[in-house]
């Protein structure tokens, strides 16, 4: 029994940063079962298990709970340290910074339609305005934060997309991480998204409404085309979804159904033409959102492979029963936003806080004996010594107060001062580390002097370790961010939405904006300069001033309004066509009508002119060529 007593487990996974915590990884390296109880449910996966407690201890750190979750194994003295937030500033910070200051869908082609390049920057531009329209109606930028906040705190951010038939719009969700069980094959490399997707949380019991414990599970499952479905009733009552089959006849027995525009292949299989691809394809997605009853899930089970004849399935708001409901799209619509680039065969990211989280704890504790050894200073320790007055008295330390002392008798204190400086100042070195590791300059947290810096090049030198944080982040979000806009056009294309039909899907992206102070004088110097030696075009240049910050809404409307007054280019223009429709149109304006000349009649050869009807030629002028 010794033996095994004494076995310990070195787990290292992507969470393994936190095995220094005894609160985390026990001698089999597994989470303490008290704190994390939620980790330990019957339906997580094992491997689930340590995520799980990753994300709430770092939930917990980001809102000053740790010493509350300590207490779990250290009792109740863990409750005295204190937290000042120095996590969660980090964490708003890099948030801040990921994010940029503007974020704006862009559309390649959109901004040159000025330039008459015909339907295709028409159409660019086109659906470049609906996919804005369409992210202020939705309040991205809140749903980005929501995200973004997560993902740099507890490594990774889930987007949820849906077509809202009632809203007539394509809807986003943020989903805590906690709730997101990909299916990931042991054979995948990472690379590809999973084609099993759940979303699982437990819900409490209602003793008002009379429910008990129950686990609820939303699966997106990207699978082989079936026969149609439609909503039905099992034999005990439970709404189901079966399979609509034809009537029988003489000659045959009732057939399944296909789906409106399937068919099937030559090899049986059955076949799709989605608005957004060329070519048939033989998946779909379907939509399963059901609820369990704690007390029935007995046995090995997990999140996966949960007893479906124990299930409850849910009724959409247009009756249909989500019991693999055929969502009519060939693609699973969620978006897995990492905060790091994942390590080769991973699927998760790594919280930002991962690396720091010691020099945390450090400055909790420095911070806890700094708020002791300041009650000592401010009242500091009082000795009396000398020959008591009377043996009963006593002595009572406050402002104003007069001490009869007896024969010999001498007051001291016990002087903490220093040893407060000195804690004071290991708290400032525990920050800089922090933010060192980190690689948040001071200036980027807000906590240094940025006119210190003697121009803006030391500036941008301090701010180097910053710049390669972000650069890695929006590397990990680059294909994120391409997919958002992709799958919203799809979505709206599958909605049958009606100012979305004929229009192709084109590449989009989610742009971010600077997230570092610019010097806009020199960048415009920098701009200007380019462009009168004729090295950018007028878009580019626009476009790097919108990068800065400049008050320009629109590019296209921008270039419009400077060609309107660009008088010297439009004569330029003139000289070269000589058509004053061409310049007209350069300058936004209508070309002026201009008068029929008369056509010139000139005499029939051979005439002569009658002397007597000449005109003399007026006095000093000569009649000839001389």
């Amino acid at each position: 029994m010794g033996l095994f007593a004494n076995a310990k487990a070195a787990v290292i996974d992507a969470w393994s940063w936190l095995n220094y915590k005894p609160l985390y990884s026990d001698s089999l390296g597994m989470p303490n079962r008290r704190a994390f109880p939620e980790a330990h449910a019957s339906w997580v996966p094992a491997d689930a298990e340590r995520r799980l407690a990753a994300y709430k201890l770092l939930t917990a750190y980001d809102n000053n709970q740790v010493a509350e979750l300590s207490a779990f194994r250290d009792g109740d003295d863990a409750r005295e340290k204190r937290e000042f937030g120095d996590p969660s500033m980090f964490v708003d910070t890099i948030t801040s910074h990921v994010l940029g200051d503007e974020q704006t869908i862009t559309v390649p082609g959109a901004e040159h339609t000025g330039d008459q390049a015909g339907a295709d920057a028409a159409t660019a531009e086109r659906v470049q305005t609906l996919l804005r329209d369409w992210a202020d109606e939705e309040l991205l930028a809140m749903r980005l934060l929501q995200t973004e906040r997560k993902a740099v705190s507890l490594g990774d951010g889930v987007l949820l997309l849906y077509w809202d038939g009632d809203k007539q719009r394509v809807r986003v969700t943020s989903y805590d991480p906690g709730f997101y069980f990909p299916v990931v094959g042991e054979d995948s490399d990472g690379s590809d998204f999973p084609d099993r997707v759940h979303f699982a949380w437990e819900l409490p019991e209602d003793k008002k409404r009379g429910l008990p414990a129950r686990l609820r599970r939303i699966t997106y499952h990207l699978d082989w085309i079936r026969p149609q479905t439609s909503s039905a009733v099992d034999t005990t009552g439970r709404p189901v979804r079966a399979t609509v089959m034809t009537e029988p006849t003489d000659e045959q027995e009732a057939q399944p159904v296909l789906g409106r525009g399937d068919t099937v292949d030559a090899s049986g299989s059955i076949t799709r033409m989605y608005p957004w691809s060329e070519r048939p394809s033989y998946k779909t997605v379907y939509l399963t959102d059901a609820t369990w009853e704690l007390g029935d899930l007995k046995g090995p089970v997990d999140v996966d492979d949960l007893p479906l004849d124990k299930a409850h399935f849910a009724t959409s708001d247009q009756g249909e029963v989500l019991d693999r409901l055929d969502m009519l799209i060939d693609f699973v619509p969620v978006i897995h936003v990492p905060n790091t680039v994942p390590a080769a065969g991973e699927h998760w990211g790594q919280s930002s806080l991962g690396k720091v989280l010691q020099v945390f704890d450090e400055l909790s504790g420095s911070d806890t004996d700094s708020s002791r050894a300041s009650a000592t200073t401010g009242s500091p320790m009082i000795g009396i010594s000398g020959k008591a007055i009377t043996g009963q008295q006593q002595y009572t330390a406050g402002p104003g107060l007069v001490f009869m002392l007896g024969e010999g008798g001498q007051i001291g204190t016990v002087d903490t001062s220093g040893n407060l400086a000195e804690l004071r100042n290991h708290v400032t070195d525990l920050k800089d580390r922090a933010s060192s590791i980190a690689r948040l300059p001071a200036v980027a947290l807000g906590t240094g002097d940025a006119s210190k810096f003697p121009s803006g090049f030391a500036l941008q030198l301090a701010l180097g370790p910053l710049d390669s944080l972000i650069s890695g982040m929006r590397l990990a979000r680059d294909h994120a961010d391409r997919l958002l806009p992709k799958f919203v056009q799809r979505l709206f294309q599958a909605g049958q939405h009606p100012d979305w039909v004929g229009l192709p899907v084109l590449p989009a992206k989610l742009m971010r904006g600077a997230y570092t102070p610019t010097d806009k004088a020199a960048v415009l110097e920098e701009v200007a300069t380019a462009r009168n030696a004729k090295l950018i075009s007028l878009e580019t240049a626009i476009r790097r001033l919108m990068d800065i910050g400049w008050p320009i809404e629109d590019a296209e409307e921008e270039i419009k309004r400077i060609d309107a007054r660009s008088f010297a280019d439009a004569r330029d223009l003139a000289d070269a066509l000589g058509n004053p429709d061409e310049v007209a149109s350069f300058l936004g304006r209508e070309a002026p009508d201009e008068p029929e000349v008369p056509p010139v009649i000139l005499p029939a050869a051979g005439t002569e002119t009658d002397p007597e009807d000449a005109v003399p030629a007026a006095a000093g002028e000569s009649g000839g060529n001389t």
